[in-house]
């Protein structure tokens, strides 16, 4: 994989060498990731990025600051990691990119999402992901359960790793599943949600897999829920706020995302089911005494979210959509708390999950 990784850029540079052989302006052709070559494939239930491409041209006064950062990055990746076996973080490559062009006070880049933009412009050129060019991300989430995986040589069982559980890495490629005991996957956006669960030991009473990030989540905890879902057949589990956010995680989730459309294959798990908290819950348990009322961008972000066309001709999330309108509120998962400190967990979700009672 590594070697494949390593040619798709050396034929990119191969095709602009030709270009400056025969004269031509050097160009990078760049598929377009925009929502405009975004569809929603109804068969799939996936969100999938179009055929659609854009010349990025060397002498083009528009385009030659993107096409420098590009082959700055490519440079990075081929040169400084793949050829040396070693990876980098997005930050590293964004100080290992950082300088200025000699003769000229101008720097290659000034910030950081200039060297994001630049690799996942790699991914699609190359038509290998991030991770595979041995680029990374920092690690922002925690999973337990009665799992056994193999990293990098080392033997890793999820249900003894103490109160912090176990890092997820940003690249869950070369993981192994030696051993997975486990009924479903729960997935919550809030850390302190997954040490209530970690601390009663939700996980071992219930037979689950439980796994958190810190908002919104990774593409290494995207794939690794990918994975257990289809190397497994483990039902996947979201729990998050009853907000446009919580739900726009799901939403993600479930069908991935208009910036990373060209990863939905390898990211998006259109099976996945929503488990709280909703609409109906706050009626249920009265927590209407905990309403957090909506701002205006909550209610632009609500009416955008609403208007998805997977979320458009649903009647059950339109019933919740008019809930969170009716309430006028956003309401967090932790609201369960006020029915005493383990509620969540000896009472709300077996009963849910107990029930079938989530939302698709």
């Amino acid at each position: 994989m590594r070697n494949d990784a390593k040619e798709a850029i050396v034929s990119l540079g191969k095709k602009l060498a030709k270009d400056v052989e025969e004269g031509k302006n050097p160009s990078i052709d760049v598929t377009v990731r925009t929502l405009s070559n975004v569809s929603y494939d109804k068969k799939t239930k996936k969100l999938l990025l179009g055929e659609r491409k854009s010349a990025r041209e060397f002498f083009n006064l528009g385009h030659i600051r993107k096409f420098v950062q590009t082959l700055e990055v490519a440079k990075i990746a081929k040169k400084e990691l793949l050829d040396m076996g070693k990876h980098a973080s997005l930050r590293d490559v964004f100080y290992m990119a950082k300088r200025t062009i000699p003769g000229s006070k101008i720097n290659i880049v000034d910030d950081q999402t200039e060297t994001d933009g630049a690799i996942e412009d790699l991914e699609l050129i190359t038509r290998f992901s991030r991770e595979q060019l041995h680029v990374n991300a920092n690690k922002m989430g925690s999973v337990a359960g009665k799992v056994v995986v193999e990293d990098s040589g080392d033997t890793i069982d999820w249900s003894r790793l103490g109160s912090g559980g176990w890092s997820i890495p940003s690249n869950v490629e070369a993981i192994q599943f030696k051993k997975v005991s486990a009924k479903y996957v729960i997935y919550m956006e809030k850390a302190a949600v997954w040490e209530r669960l970690h601390e009663d030991k939700f996980w071992d009473k219930q037979n689950c897999i439980i796994l958190s990030s810190q908002g919104q989540t990774t593409r290494g905890i995207r794939r690794l829920l990918q994975r257990l879902h289809a190397e497994h057949s483990l039902p996947i589990y979201i729990l998050a706020d009853f907000d446009p956010y919580g739900i726009y995680i799901y939403s993600v989730i479930k069908s991935g995302s208009i910036n990373l459309a060209h990863m939905s294959e390898t990211l998006a798990i259109p099976s996945v089911k929503f488990l709280g908290i909703t609409g109906d819950d706050i009626n249920t348990y009265d927590l209407k005494k905990h309403a957090i009322k909506l701002k205006e961008v909550d209610i632009q972000r609500l009416k955008q979210i609403s208007e998805y066309e997977w979320f458009r001709n649903s009647k059950p999330w339109q019933r919740q959509f008019k809930l969170m309108k009716d309430f006028n509120a956003k309401f967090e998962i932790q609201a369960l708390s006020s029915r005493g400190i383990t509620f969540i967990t000896d009472r709300y979700l077996p009963e849910k999950i107990g029930k079938a009672e989530m939302l698709d």
